[in-house]
């Protein structure tokens, strides 16, 4: 088990992390639980979720927050050890007495404070809510600092009217539990009841320690019904993601506009693989919704251009130019000097370009450009692959998520 320390603690502070300036000196830790048992969906915490893995989201809104002293993922699975690492969150390896299939929150949460002596308030993040922002955590942890409460919890509005449950079969009839049958309201005429949604609960060592996540001087923070999203089980997974690609949170460094979007032709936009005909004709298989994505840009007034390295035939190349309406360069040997004299000639900078890569000679651009994405594929199975750049399934994923297109 790691422990924090007076060294340690020095150490936590990275590029990622700007701490803000409050009077409270207090040792303040985000802490994400992600056991590698999820049962619903299996290794549901790392799986892509709109390109990212789905801690991804609440790590770089933790990172980005700047009110968290360190940033930590608490697992008993390497795989999910790895990508919290990638991601610039440290690690907390639970015991096994706390990952089983009846081990709670609490009880993770409760060792974590006793081996980590040093942290005052600890915030446990929920992984399943990939539509947290920064200023969420910002506001809500001013309730510790500056108004001295002991625990804060997220909460959202919801106008649903609730029954009694009736378990037994027979003559027993249910009875309304927050409404007037007889006057019913309508939804604004009603301020609705607020619902914890899950998303974060900030608590002081000494509640944890009294096996309590709020207690003491208590305060909630309401979240917008948008950003309240959760997953338990598989048909949650898609509208997750169309939730999160219009309210998520992209990173601080997510350009205004991008107006260049550079694509390695084989890997990216074909599936890498080389068809051949009985003739001996090579051919190759297009998404035909990448090239929705493509058009979709290209009326944004993003220029598009495909980049490949290794020579292809003229003709397919003219062929594949024709059916994506766009620009293929062949043969480049050097990407990165290629791309800078493209930017040169645009006037760009590389905030304005977005990269999708999937080999050893994009690596640079993907680290330079503002936005980067490679396949899932090439993401797990090289490791100089930067960890920054978000995975997709097809070139639209990362189309879609640009900040100057409205497709959602």
């Amino acid at each position: 088990m790691q422990e924090l320390n007076d060294n340690s603690l020095e150490h936590i502070s990275n590029a990622k992390r700007r701490k803000i300036n409050t009077d409270d000196s207090r040792h303040k830790a985000a802490l994400i639980l992600a056991r590698g048992g999820s049962k619903g969906i299996p290794l549901k915490n790392i799986k892509m979720l709109a390109g990212v893995p789905l801690i991804g989201w609440v790590i770089r809104a933790a990172l980005d927050s700047g009110v968290f002293d360190s940033v930590w993922v608490s697992t008993d699975h390497d795989e999910i050890a790895r990508v919290a690492r990638a991601w610039g969150a440290q690690v907390h390896r639970r015991s096994p007495e706390v990952s089983k299939d009846s081990s709670s929150s609490l009880d993770t949460i409760r060792e974590f404070s006793r081996l980590n002596p040093g942290v005052d308030v600890i915030c446990n993040i929920q992984a399943t809510s990939p539509c947290l922002h920064p200023h969420h955590l910002k506001e809500a942890v001013e309730c510790i600092t500056k108004e001295g409460c002991d625990s804060v919890f997220s909460v959202v509005r919801r106008h649903h009217f609730r029954w009694q449950e009736v378990k037994n079969e027979g003559c027993q009839c249910t009875e309304p539990l927050n409404l007037n049958p007889a006057c019913r309201l309508r939804r604004q005429d009603w301020e609705g009841e607020l619902c914890e949604n899950g998303s974060f609960y900030f608590a002081t060592k000494e509640l944890v320690k009294n096996g309590l996540l709020q207690g003491g001087k208590m305060k909630y923070f309401e979240m917008k019904p948008e950003y309240s999203v959760d997953i338990d089980v598989d048909i949650d997974w898609p509208v997750a993601e169309q939730r999160v690609l219009r309210f998520g949170y992209f990173g601080k460094d997510k350009p205004e506009v991008v107006k260049l979007l550079l694509c390695n032709l084989s890997g990216c936009l074909t599936d890498g693989q080389i068809y051949i005909s009985a003739n001996g004709e090579e051919m190759v298989s297009i998404n035909t919704r990448d090239q929705a994505g493509i058009d979709m840009l290209k009326k944004e007034q993003v220029k598009v251009i495909m980049i490949e390295k290794d020579p292809i035939a003229k003709a397919l190349a003219d062929k594949l130019s024709q059916r994506m309406s766009c620009l293929i360069l062949q043969d480049v040997d050097d990407k990165l000097e290629k791309v800078q004299e493209l930017m040169e000639e645009e006037g760009l900078e590389w905030k304005e370009v977005a990269y999708l890569g999937n080999d050893e000679p994009d690596v640079k651009c993907l680290e330079l450009a503002g936005l980067s994405a490679v396949p899932v594929d090439a993401q797990r199975s090289r490791s100089t692959m930067p960890n920054t750049s978000a995975a997709m399934q097809r070139v639209t994923e990362p189309c879609e998520s640009l900040p100057n297109t409205s497709y959602c």
